[in-house]
């Protein structure tokens, strides 16, 4: 089971984040794009995940994932309940989210991938 501290945990070890506080949710944010957001009554976190994977993805996992709110829907956004995820799972998901809203070359760096650098 994963807790907001968890969560908060991982998401800030990753660079450039930062925790903002927004209507009453606690938010995870690169600059000013947030890849992930508790629930106010911290049951559950929408996070960045590609828009056109999305229902496979609750389709798959029911019990853990589920969809955005309606007007979250054209976001690149998706749902997890915290009961339903271990440490490891918690720490994929986060910086998965990162990685989509990162710069390229910091997420590369952080993960310790190569950089591919292409000449004009």
């Amino acid at each position: 089971m994963t807790t907001a501290d968890d969560v908060r945990r991982v998401a800030l070890a990753l660079p450039r984040t930062e925790e903002r506080i927004v209507r009453d949710r606690v938010t995870f944010r690169v600059g000013r794009i947030v890849y992930a957001a508790i629930s106010p009554d911290e049951t559950s976190m929408g996070f960045a995940f590609p828009k056109e994977e999305r229902a496979a993805l609750v389709a798959a996992e029911p019990e853990k994932f589920h969809m955005p709110r309606p007007s979250d829907e054209r976001y690149h956004w998706v749902r997890v309940w915290l009961a339903a995820i271990d440490e490891a799972e918690t720490r994929e998901i986060v910086e998965e989210a990162w990685r989509m809203v990162a710069p390229k070359r910091l997420a590369a760096a952080h993960l310790g991938e190569p950089v591919i650098r292409r000449f004009r």
